[in-house]
C-alpha cells in the first residue's frame, strides 16, 4: 500500500516521481538472472494508493516482447473482471512455438561454460524521466507540418513526424555541436513481416533495430521535415532475407546485446514500445486505466518509450528518459512543448 501517493502525484506533472519504480517488482533484474538466480520471469503487484490503485507487471525479455506483454496483459484483465469464457478471450490466439529458421542447428551450441558467464551488469548513468501527451489534433498539425516540407512522393507518418519532432528538441536540450553526429534508433516488427513469424507470435524480441543517422547541424538547419523523412527511409529498409541470413550466422556465432552496449553517450536517442499497443484496453473491473507509466528497466539516457494516448484515436504520449539538465532545458524548450497537450 501506498495511502501517502495519490494518482495526480503521478499523472499531475511531466515530472515522473521516482516512487513509481517502487510500484513494478523485479526492478534491474537482467534476463539472465532468471535461470542464475532462480527468478520469475513474470511478476505482477498490486499498490494501493490514497484514491486509486496502480498495477505493475514486469516481464522478463527472454520469454516476450511489448507485443506478447500487452496481450497477456489484456486479456488477464478480461479474466480477471469475470463473466468471460476462457475460450472467447478478445486477445489474439497466442502461438507459442518457438520460431527458427529451417538451416538452424538443434541444439544451438553457445560460447561459455556457464550461464553466469554472459551475465553482464552495466552502469546507469544519472537520468530522469517525463512524459509528454500529444492529443491527435496536435501530431496532425505535426505530420501536416512535416510533409508540407518534403516531396509529394513521399507520406510521413504521424509517428515518424512526432519522433522527428522529439529528436530535434532533444538534440538542441544535449546542446550538441552542429558537427556531432546522432542517430535515431527504432525497433522494426517482424510479427507479418517474416515468414513463420504468425501475428499471434508469443515469443521473445521479434523485433530488428533499425537505425537514422545524421549531424546534429542538419536536423536542426534541415528542418521537421527532413528529419522525419531520415526515420521514414528506415522502416522500409527492413530486408526479410539478411534477417535470415543474420539469425542463420548466430545460431552458429551467437553473440549478445546488452543494455550497455545501447547508451546513447548523450548523442543519440532509441525508441521502444508502440503507439499501437492496446494499453488502454485493460479493465480489471476497477474501472478504466486513466494513465501508463512503465518502471526502471533499460532506463538509458535517451531511452524514449511511446504509448498510445490516453484520448485514443491518434493521440500518443513519451516517456522520455535523459540526464536531468538536458530534460530541464527540453521542458523550457517552447517549440516542443507547444505540441504537448497535457502531462497524462
Amino acid at each position: 500500500m501506498a495511502p501517502g501517493v495519490a494518482v495526480a502525484d503521478i499523472v499531475g506533472s511531466v515530472h515522473i516521481p521516482s516512487v513509481v519504480w517502487a510500484f513494478f517488482p523485479l526492478n534491474y533484474v537482467l534476463g539472465a538472472d532468471a535461470a542464475t538466480e532462480s527468478l520469475h520471469v513474470l511478476s505482477a503487484q498490486v499498490t494501493e494508493l490514497a484514491d486509486g490503485v496502480f498495477i505493475g507487471m514486469s516481464m522478463n525479455h527472454s520469454v516476450g516482447d511489448g507485443t506478447a506483454f500487452w496481450e497477456f496483459f489484456n486479456a488477464w484483465s478480461e479474466i480477471n473482471r469475470g463473466g468471460v469464457d476462457l475460450r472467447e478471450v478478445s486477445s489474439v490466439a497466442p502461438v507459442h512455438q518457438r520460431f527458427f529458421i529451417d538451416t538452424s542447428p538443434v541444439p544451438v551450441r553457445l560460447p561459455f561454460g556457464k550461464l553466469q558467464d554472459v551475465v553482464r551488469r552495466f552502469e546507469r548513468r544519472t537520468v530522469e524521466e517525463c512524459f509528454f501527451t500529444f492529443s491527435a489534433a496536435s501530431i496532425q498539425k505535426l505530420k501536416a507540418r512535416a510533409n508540407s516540407e518534403t516531396a509529394a512522393t513521399v507520406t510521413i507518418s504521424s509517428l515518424q513526424a512526432l519522433l522527428a519532432h522529439v529528436w530535434r528538441a532533444v538534440a538542441r536540450a544535449r546542446r550538441l555541436p552542429p558537427e556531432q553526429e546522432t542517430s535515431y534508433s527504432l525497433l522494426i516488427g517482424c510479427r507479418g513481416r517474416v515468414k513463420g513469424i504468425t501475428q499471434g507470435y508469443m515469443g521473445n524480441n521479434a523485433v530488428v533495430l533499425a537505425k537514422a543517422s545524421s549531424t546534429v547541424g542538419e536536423i536542426l538547419d534541415k528542418g521537421l521535415g527532413w528529419t522525419a523523412l531520415q526515420l521514414n527511409r528506415v522502416v522500409p529498409s527492413f530486408d526479410e532475407a539478411a534477417m535470415v541470413e543474420w539469425l542463420d550466422r548466430w545460431t552458429r556465432e551467437p553473440d549478445f546485446l546488452y543494455a550497455g552496449n545501447l547508451s546513447s553517450r548523450g548523442v543519440s536517442v532509441l525508441t521502444g514500445s508502440s503507439p499501437r499497443f492496446d494499453v488502454f484496453g485493460n479493465n480489471f473491473g476497477w474501472g478504466e486505466p486513466v494513465a501508463v507509466r512503465s518502471g526502471p528497466g533499460n532506463k538509458l539516457d535517451g531511452k524514449l518509450t511511446v504509448f498510445e494516448g490516453p484520448e485514443r484515436g491518434g493521440s500518443m504520449s513519451l516517456e522520455v528518459c535523459i540526464a536531468p539538465e538536458a530534460l530541464e532545458r527540453l521542458i523550457a524548450d517552447e517549440e516542443f512543448m507547444d505540441a504537448v497537450s497535457v502531462p497524462m
